[in-house]
């Protein structure tokens, strides 16, 4: 594909070096805990990689180096997009798999993060299983790696990227606004649009909060009315609702809360129905887990899903999506969609609405390699837009021969 030049000359240009330098050297966990300027300079420096790329030119901005991933919960996205990251900026994978390592031998979480980090220039982590651990995991590696780094044991401070944890899913929230940026024509055009954060029906159990929170918390920010839809005790953390409301007062938006997901579809922009654990649930969830008390968690299970069967008509459907603006609301899913008919009986979203939004699906999740490699990048290299600038100056291409 032909490089639009103008396109990643703007897109360059609108990375904030002052900005920038808040990310160098530091832990990306929450997006709450960074200023706009920040999520904006990640948005260009991930657009500006996918313009490169697209045009087939070489983005190695490292010779070598290493990019350890932690996954202690399945996934297939985000894995995938973590490893297709980091070999877009020239750094070798290496997966840690903790029952192939010493940590199943009682190896502690501050020696871990050391020995793994000689070499290594960030550390992917998923940790979403555990209420109340998953983020705290992460700061921990962090403060291990500082102190390191402080002493003398590494040659480098390590970055540590949240690739999900029990209170927000990052890299998928902000590929989530990259994919509306460009969508509706810019983060302007964002303002005053109406989206349904809606729980939605699965005959399944424990998925966690972080996509819905990490939703609300981000989108909030960006002029945006936002609807959260769930049925009577269906909660998110409480803090993080209250981040999600003093976002949309400071960004002129609204955050409001339903227990009607026809109310919160009603003339949306963008619809977001996915299902998700009440965070009572996943409070006891983490007791029993911590515990080991398996009968307990079965129990737990059965009563849960009872529950959700409580409330089989929260579906997105043909009928709900007619109630949207103009009937043609954007749907989004961080995928895999519990799809009614196809992956079980009765799910999250009606055939016919998924099949219609499919491949917009599917663009949605291509933003997220992207958005991680620019958290990388972002937090590795002091001058970010010089290294792409020289970069693109040199247009060199990543296929030998395609010159």
């Amino acid at each position: 594909m032909p490089a639009n030049t103008d396109a990643l000359s703007a897109y360059l240009e609108r990375i904030n070096h002052e900005a920038t330098r808040e990310l160098y050297q530091k832990d990306f966990l929450l997006t709450w805990q960074h200023s706009d300027a920040v999520l904006h300079s990640i948005l260009e420096t991930a657009a500006a990689l996918r313009q490169m790329r697209d045009a087939g030119w070489g983005t190695r901005v490292f010779d070598n180096g290493l990019a350890v991933s932690l996954f202690r919960d399945n996934s297939t996205r985000t894995r995938f997009s973590f490893a297709s990251a980091a070999n877009l900026l020239g750094l070798a994978i290496q997966d840690l798999d903790e029952t192939r390592s010493q940590i199943a031998h009682g190896e502690t979480v501050r020696e871990t993060a050391n020995m793994i980090s000689f070499l290594a220039e960030v550390i992917g982590i998923r940790d979403d299983i555990y209420l109340g651990a998953g983020h705290e995991y992460m700061r921990e590696v962090g403060e291990s790696l500082e102190e390191g780094y402080r002493e003398g044991v590494l040659p480098q401070r390590t970055t540590v990227v949240n690739l999900q944890c029990d209170r927000d899913h990052p890299t998928q929230s902000l590929a989530d606004l990259a994919h509306l940026r460009e969508h509706f024509g810019g983060l302007e055009q964002l303002r005053g649009k109406k989206l349904a954060m809606s729980w939605a029906y699965s005959p399944s159990y424990g998925k966690p909060m972080s996509v819905p929170q990490g939703i609300i918390a981000l989108l909030t920010r960006f002029g945006m009315e936002v609807t959260l839809a769930h049925p009577p005790g269906y909660n998110l953390i409480p803090e993080i609702e209250e981040i999600a409301g003093a976002g949309a007062a400071a960004s002129g938006g609204s955050f409001r809360r339903s227990e009607s997901m026809a109310e919160a579809f009603e003339d949306a922009d963008i619809v977001y129905p996915k299902s998700w654990a009440p965070y009572a649930v996943m409070q006891k969830r983490t007791e029993l887990l911590a515990a080991k008390d398996t009968a307990g968690l079965a129990e737990l299970e059965q009563e849960c899903l009872e529950n959700n069967r409580r409330y089989l008509e929260w579906e997105c459907n043909d009928e709900l999506m007619r109630t949207t603006k103009g009937g043609t609301a954007l749907y989004m899913h961080c995928l895999p969609a519990d799809i009614s008919g196809v992956s079980c009986s009765q799910g999250e979203v009606s055939a016919e609405v998924f099949e219609r939004s499919r491949l917009a699906t599917y663009r949605e999740a291509g933003w997220k390699p992207y958005i991680i490699a620019a958290l990388i990048l972002l937090s590795r290299v002091e001058k970010p837009r010089v290294a792409l600038e020289r970069l693109a100056a040199q247009r060199y291409s990543r296929v030998v021969g395609s010159d």
